[in-house]
């Protein structure tokens, strides 16, 4: 089969396409099922290496925002910023081959679905959204819900969501809520696991950990706190005298959180659990372990949550933010105890895609409540869900408990993780939205 015989899709993302991770595996899927892929968006981070690797998936990178526009005041920062994206996505999408459909995300909705409904209006193709959460929701979390720009893009993508040749959407909630809204049909497309986010073996754990530790002394099992020092054994893990791999009798737990350092997950509620959780052990608690807490990402709060860790004075904690690859971003959330989300959605309709991931490696997971968070996380059977900062501080020392000798709800909560591990994306994508570009 040539390319001419092939359908073709538009994938776009008025973003970083590395940090897109769901529209990677919506191109990946797309292309296992013989379409060729125009993946349009912004440079940044490195893509998924079987996107990168894939033949029939081609990116197309937009040029950034010249920096002047940071020097304006910000209503006319952000509208150069609208006009520069609005022509360079346009002359991107007219530039390439036309499609049978475009896949664009929303969020962000200003101005890719206004590009893209008149490029698809002039080609005559479909346009199908991916409704990922609300832009306005986002927007009114620094402009208040009463501006009125917040009002505008609120209109504005219930016009195009009215418009769309079809809609896909995170959650049940959301369905019912754009239905509601805006009288736009659409169709549930859960995110799930890509297969890079699996079980790993113990000597690929150890490996791991013997490759961070030369960079992050946390890891390593050296106590003079020389980074990157050259052990075979590590913070986690050790050699038998036959050579073999195996989990260490006196290593801490390892905890680990994901975010993009952003307003809506407030870190100082992991931080203060922990402190509680720091305060019981310096009480002289013998069945608690000690910590290492993880948090990967980046984003505009980092340094932040970092200098307010550098602050506290922990003893039995010990933190690391590191910014790991593609790759070895699953394997550490396969090799960790315990994870926590403080994912809180902006329009409490859409679920935190790292829980998704996390779920995957079958680890259990503590997460902020917010409404829809049952459709994903379920209270008491592969998690827990938390209030504040004082349940979660009290669900992290009932999971740990004896650890690591005896964690009974972790392990129950692992087994009841294998039905959700066995659905992978593609296998899910197949089921639900491959009929949509077959039309």
């Amino acid at each position: 089969m040539t390319e001419l015989d092939k359908r073709r899709v538009c994938v776009v993302v008025l973003g970083d396409i590395g940090h897109s991770p769901r529209m990677q595996y919506h191109a990946i899927s797309l292309s296992q099922e013989g379409f060729i892929v125009d993946f349009v968006g912004y440079g940044g981070s490195r893509p998924h290496k079987n996107l990168l690797d894939d033949k029939n998936i081609k990116l197309h990178l937009m040029r950034d925002l010249p920096r002047f526009h940071s020097c304006l005041p910000r209503l006319l920062s952000y509208a150069a910023k609208v006009i520069w994206q609005m022509f360079s996505l346009l002359f991107m999408l007219v530039s390439l081959s036309p499609p049978t459909h475009f896949l664009v995300q929303n969020p962000p909705a200003i101005p890719s679905l206004a590009v893209v409904w008149f490029v698809s209006g002039m080609w005559r193709t479909e346009m199908v959204i991916d409704w990922h959460n609300y832009g306005y929701t986002i927007l009114s979390l620094t402009l208040g819900t009463g501006h009125s720009l917040v009002y505008f893009s609120k209109w504005y993508e219930g016009f195009f969501a009215r418009r769309a040749s079809h809609n896909f959407c995170v959650t049940q909630a959301m369905k019912i809520h754009l239905h509601q809204q805006w009288n736009a049909k659409a169709t549930v497309l859960y995110d799930r696991p890509a297969d890079i986010f699996q079980n790993i073996s113990l000597d690929e754990q150890h490996s791991l950990f013997q490759k961070l530790s030369k960079e992050y002394v946390v890891f390593s099992s050296s106590d003079d706190g020389k980074e990157g020092e050259d052990t075979e054994a590590t913070v986690f893990t050790e050699l038998s005298p036959s050579g073999e791999v195996r989990l260490r009798k006196d290593r801490p737990a390892l905890l680990i959180s994901s975010t993009s350092w952003t307003e809506d997950e407030d870190f100082s509620i992991l931080l203060m659990a922990l402190e509680e959780y720091e305060s019981v052990m310096r009480k002289g608690c013998r069945d608690l372990p000690k910590l290492i807490c993880v948090i990967t990402g980046k984003g505009p709060l980092k340094e932040y949550y970092s200098e307010m860790i550098r602050n506290k004075d922990f003893q039995y904690i010990d933190f690391s933010t590191p910014w790991l690859t593609a790759e070895d971003y699953p394997k550490l959330i396969a090799s960790a105890d315990l994870g926590v989300c403080l994912h809180t959605s902006s329009s409490g309709l859409d679920l935190p895609m790292k829980v998704v991931d996390m779920f995957g490696c079958g680890l259990p997971v503590c997460a902020i409540h917010f409404n829809c968070l049952a459709e994903l996380v379920k209270h008491e059977e592969n998690g827990l869900v938390f209030q504040d900062e004082s349940e979660l501080a009290s669900q992290i020392q009932n999971l740990l408990t004896g650890f690591p000798k005896t964690s009974m709800n972790l392990e129950k909560f692992r087994k009841n993780l294998e039905l959700f591990q066995s659905k992978r994306w593609h296998h899910s994508w197949k089921d639900t939205a491959l009929s949509y570009f077959k039309k």
